[in-house]
């Protein structure tokens, strides 16, 4: 008697076509942008259902946090962001930017909140105009977290105006209560041999 085995052709196929994009992000700086889009933009041609963002960053550059945010309006397919160890400054206003339901937060990491800084040096009216772009940055982005978060644009901003604009640390259950938050977990990755990443 002949036994015949058979393999599926996805087998024969171990890189599994393209392989599945976490995307990480550590640091916001131009470089990191870039490389950010360019995993946003890979993962739209893997076959996987949905886009896991994991932050672990103390913040930086935020013309480069728009930069991502641009990418992530783009996307195509859900993004999930999860917080693994601290999302601070850009890193926060990042995570706010998951899909409704998908933002996933350690139960022991930490988020961090702040007015937009500026550095600058040079003639007076130089030193206004590098001020009020700050500021505008500031409304900006804080206003787009407050909308992502289903609250009133000036929410975020109040709140950081009643504590004086010193960094607002946030638990994993108090950044839950203002619905930055929507499970306090990480979630478990299932990757299969079709590229889809689903969670449990």
């Amino acid at each position: 008697m002949k036994t015949t085995i058979t393999t599926s052709p996805l087998l024969k196929e171990p890189e599994l076509r393209k392989a599945p994009v976490i995307v990480r992000v550590n640091e916001f700086s131009n470089k990191a942008a870039k490389e950010f889009a360019d995993q946003i933009s890979t993962a739209h041609n893997t076959g996987q259902s949905v886009i896991p963002v994991i932050i672990d960053s103390y913040g930086g550059q935020v013309y480069s946090l728009m930069a991502m945010i641009s990418s992530i309006k783009h996307a195509e397919l859900p993004v999930a962001t999860i917080i693994e160890g601290k999302a601070m400054s850009c890193g926060a206003i990042l995570f706010s930017f998951g899909d409704e339901g998908m933002r996933f937060m350690d139960p022991d990491a930490t988020l961090m909140i702040h007015d937009v800084s500026t550095s600058v040096w040079g003639k007076v009216e130089e030193i206004k105009a590098d001020a009020a772009e700050a500021e505008r940055l500031n409304q900006t982005v804080y206003k787009m977290m407050a909308r992502n978060c289903g609250k009133k644009d000036d929410y975020f901003l109040d709140l950081i105006h009643d504590r004086s604009h010193a960094d607002w640390f946030l638990d994993a259950a108090a950044a839950k209560s203002h619905n930055l938050a929507s499970q306090i977990r990480v979630p478990k990755f299932n990757i299969t041999v079709n590229v889809n990443i689903d969670f449990e």
